[in-house]
């Protein structure tokens, strides 16, 4: 159970190192396919071992805000690259057009918001900025709050990992409680959503 639900982030990121870690909050960021991804638990982990000398901490969140902005750049321009055939398509069962519409006009009131408190929550981080894109968001104004949340997301949750790494004597028998109460303040914002619109 372990190694399911923390995939054993510190051998993982002991493995593939600075480029793993960059690539995967690339694809997390903005790929389609890469919502599978650990974001906030990968960040955390890496914060960790930069507190024990396996990492240095400049570099590894430098490098986690560089590939998290140019992530969402990548999935924002493949929505704009969609959006028209999206618009053309007739609508079914799963697809409306009329929500679209709805979202473009959510994300022309509220798109700055979006943009910042998506990056703190999984798999939403990760159809975020397609979704601006479809929805014809500026990129000036995407690129500009694109910058704001991920410099928060990446400094406040490796920094996290950090300080509690050297605060904390043997922070990393905790481990997997700490990640799994982040994913759970992750997803808790979604939660309460829902509940109020189910309301």
């Amino acid at each position: 159970m372990d190694f399911l639900i923390n995939i054993d982030l510190i051998e993982l990121i002991k493995t593939i190192g600075y480029f793993g870690i960059t690539a995967i909050v690339f694809a997390e960021s903005g790929l389609f396919f890469g919502f599978f991804l650990p974001g906030d638990s990968l960040l955390f982990t890496a914060g960790f071992l930069a507190s024990q000398g396996f990492l240095n901490i400049y570099l590894t969140i430098f490098m986690i805000f560089v590939s998290a902005v140019a992530g969402d750049s990548v999935g924002y321009f493949f929505g704009r690259k969609v959006g028209p055939a999206i618009f053309k398509k007739e609508d079914s069962i799963f697809f409306k057009k009329e929500n679209l519409i709805r979202t473009e006009r959510f994300y022309e009131k509220n798109g700055a918001k979006t943009i910042i408190i998506a990056r703190f929550i999984p798999i939403v981080r990760t159809f975020a900025p397609i979704i601006a894109g479809i929805a014809n968001m500026n990129y000036v104004k995407f690129i500009k709050y694109n910058i704001v949340g991920g410099f928060f997301w990446s400094f406040g949750v490796t920094l996290a990992g950090y300080f509690l790494g050297k605060v904390i004597p043997g922070v990393d028998k905790y481990l997997l409680p700490i990640i799994l109460l982040i994913i759970f303040l992750s997803v808790l914002p979604t939660i309460i959503h829902f509940i109020k619109e189910k309301k």
